[in-house]
């Protein structure tokens, strides 16, 4: 039983590191919070309930993380502090060791975080730890908020049963898992109703929806595309070898699903990618991407790479940044590799030293940057549709297009109820830092 009166009055901060799935669910909480009576503090304010969502995915992450909790703790003392996410679950008596921090809640027990607190506050339990093996994991916390943001997150699926070799994601969020599409149908008609206009679909490994259900991602979208007053969706990051070539066909001609893809690759070498235990070669990477081109040659295609990998030789790295240069693809997001603690990656013994991930990282990053502004410079004096959100008042307004390009407008044409409107508007050149089309012109509505 929770005591609702519990939560009365109290005032919460929040914070979130990692993916979009974690912010989308902080909102999650968020928004179960409010609904309990718990407001959000004001900058400067202090909050008398703390959250705090982790990632893991590097060693980087995982000190962000710590650094994060110290600094919330410090800035609100006295506080009740909670800390959720991939970082708890993992590393959980390390973070419970942490001064100020009161409860740790694994990857299963998040979706109950209203009941621990409950339970916690009230006396009714003095554990401090609650998270439970990885093939434990089974609970699906259900997720689809916007935040502060525009667009709406919602959460398809969870876990993955892909075991990289260099990942620990599956060990922190458990095997793949997914509610109805029915649920999800219903979720999205919410957000419609409160006047969302674009849904991002989020998951840790969207393209294996279904194993629950017996339900298929492409059913889903066909299902999803048909909800009213919803006008784009977005597909967050699908493998590969499970982005099938109907449902790159059915996207490039459904109602609402924007021709955007985000596929992560990770290795350009056929040798890595065996090492890594992907499920794909390089060359059925090159036939999907091909196979986008085909059929929506507008299409923005952003793909994951790691580099300095264990086993990625100089020749490897050399035959990942040949194959990446020969792809049409708009966007390359560039990580360095990190090692894990209980990976089998480690077992690998070719190490690349820090100097020479740097080094590949930066040869990465200038080609991404040369793919992205042959993408964008494509578009100058072209018409486009594009979604606005919402800007500090005196600050210049941005929003994307259909096909993901980032575009500015200025200050002084900037207004209020642009917010989340879809207008027209014809692409002038790029803004000052290079980060996006100017908007030369706004078309009639």
């Amino acid at each position: 039983m929770i005591d609702s009166s519990a939560f009365q009055g109290k005032k919460a901060s929040y914070y979130t590191l990692g993916c979009k799935l974690n912010f989308s669910e902080t909102s999650t909480f968020g928004e179960m919070l409010r609904r309990m009576g718990v407001t959000t503090a004001a900058k400067g304010e202090r909050a008398d309930l703390c959250l705090i969502n982790t990632c893991s995915v590097t060693d980087v992450a995982d000190h962000k993380c710590r650094q994060a909790i110290h600094r919330m703790v410090r800035e609100n003392p006295g506080a009740f502090v909670v800390v959720t996410g991939c970082y708890a679950q993992l590393s959980a008596e390390t973070v419970s060791r942490i001064d100020g921090v009161d409860l740790v809640l694994g990857s299963d027990e998040k979706a109950n975080l209203l009941q621990f607190l409950s339970d916690a506050w009230s006396g009714a339990t003095k554990e401090k730890t609650f998270t439970r093996r990885t093939k434990d994991i089974t609970s699906f916390a259900p997720s689809c908020s916007r935040g502060n943001r525009t667009r709406y997150f919602l959460k398809v699926q969870d876990g993955c049963d892909y075991f990289c070799t260099y990942c620990t994601i599956p060990y922190a969020r458990g095997f793949s898992r997914n509610p109805t599409i029915s649920s999800l149908v219903a979720q999205a008609r919410s957000a419609a109703a409160d006047g969302g206009k674009e849904i991002v679909l989020t998951g840790v490994n969207i393209g294996d929806f279904g194993k629950t259900t017996s339900e298929t991602f492409l059913d889903l979208v066909r299902a999803l595309d048909d909800v009213e007053g919803i006008q784009r969706y977005r597909i967050s990051s699908m493998e590969p070898d499970l982005l099938g070539d109907e449902l790159i066909e059915w996207v490039a001609r459904s109602r609402a699903f924007m021709p955007h893809y985000h596929i992560p690759l990770q290795s350009g070498s056929d040798t890595v990618l065996k090492l890594m235990h992907r499920h794909y070669d390089s060359a059925l990477f090159a036939d999907k991407i091909q196979h986008i081109k085909a059929v929506s040659p507008e299409a923005f295609i952003g793909v994951d790479v790691m580099v300095g990998c264990r086993g990625e030789t100089p020749e490897c790295f050399e035959e990942t940044y040949s194959f990446l240069s020969g792809l049409d693809v708009s966007q390359l997001h560039v990580f360095p590799y990190s090692e894990r603690p209980g990976t089998s990656a480690l077992n690998i013994p070719y190490v690349v030293g820090d100097r020479d991930k740097k080094e590949r990282s930066r040869r990465l990053l200038e080609l991404s940057d040369e793919k992205t502004h042959k993408f964008y410079s494509a578009h100058i004096g072209s018409c486009a549709e594009v979604l606005f959100e919402k800007a500090p008042r005196g600050k210049a307004m941005h929003g994307f297009t259909r096909n993901y390009v980032r575009v500015e407008l200025s200050p002084s044409e900037a207004r209020e109820e642009y917010d989340n409107r879809i207008m027209n508007v014809m692409l002038g050149g790029f803004s000052h830092d290079m980060t996006s089309l100017k908007i030369a012109k706004l078309l009639h509505q």
